[in-house]
């Protein structure tokens, strides 16, 4: 039995889909907070339990049986998230499940410029700690993050955001494949993974390129100072801490921290991961 959380969000379903495409419905469960959302999956055959990581208890129920849980990292952030995680690992160990595996992020670091890469870190600290077998899917930046940010420009035809650095930009459904693979074929990492990235790390002055031949239209790039980001932010009705970790994306990315690029995801799907012009196209046109 392999069970996900989060199966009702970009990752999680994608993932359960990719499951279903390699194993029988029956060796597939999920743990969510509104079993209703995920019913055409258990129309299918999945298992589906009501999973809180605010209710230990649900969560030991959610995990019963499973041979392996992926524990997709929480939509949260600092003490809130990691706070998660440890009652979801806790859970695990309770519910005698035999692997746990992480979504974690290139970068993971104590002293990552960006939060959440210093939660993820704390988060495979707690996994360390279960003496239980472990992987940390340490994926690549999210694309659909760089498309969040170029939604203005989308429609101004200029990128407006703080200088930055390369960013490895992964897709969703490069990540799921990636992530049913390694499920299905137990053991092959041990501990963090490599790097699992797209094929290029893109700044957005190559960003804005790649938009130009994307739609024939000019882009251009303005860098924008970072306390004019952030108040710009703030207006649009954002609070401080969602701020500020917006903007620690640039300077992280400043730092050097999602640059890596590696050819482990290419293996794992058996094929080069999508490119961003690509996912800019397919969004866009969508």
């Amino acid at each position: 039995m392999i069970i996900v959380t989060g199966a009702t969000g970009k990752l999680g379903r994608r993932t359960v889909e990719r499951l279903l495409e390699r194993v029988s419905a029956d060796r597939v469960g999920v743990s969510v907070r509104d079993p209703q959302k995920a019913q055409d999956l258990a129309d299918r055959g999945v298992r589906v339990r009501q999973g809180s990581f605010d209710d230990p208890a649900s969560l030991v129920h959610a995990f019963e049986g499973a041979e392996q849980l992926l524990l997709v990292s929480l939509d949260r952030t600092g003490e809130e998230c990691v706070t998660g995680h440890r009652t979801a690992i806790d859970a695990a160990v309770k519910a005698g499940v035999g692997r746990i595996l992480y979504t974690s992020q290139m970068g993971a670091a104590h002293d990552s410029r960006f939060q959440a890469c210093r939660d993820h870190a704390r988060t495979e600290d707690l996994l360390r700690a279960t003496g239980l077998p472990w992987t940390a899917l340490r994926n690549g930046f999210y694309a659909a993050s760089a498309l969040q940010f170029l939604e203005s420009a989308r429609h101004t035809g200029d990128i407006a955001l703080p200088a930055d650095g390369p960013v490895a930009w992964t897709g969703h459904d490069d990540l799921a494949d990636a992530t049913a693979a390694i499920l299905t074929e137990e053991g092959r990492f041990e501990g963090p993974t490599p790097p699992l990235t797209g094929p290029a790390a893109l700044d957005f002055d190559t960003v804005a390129e790649i938009a130009s031949q994307a739609t024939g239209r000019p882009f251009t790039r303005t860098v924008v100072p970072d306390g004019a980001f952030r108040e710009q932010t703030l207006a649009h009705g954002a609070p401080a801490p969602i701020a500020d970790l917006m903007l620690s994306i640039f300077t992280a990315a400043r730092n050097g921290e999602f640059t890596a690029v590696d050819p482990t995801l290419a293996e794992l799907i058996g094929r080069e991961p999508a490119i961003f012009g690509a996912l800019l196209e397919r969004a866009w046109a969508a």
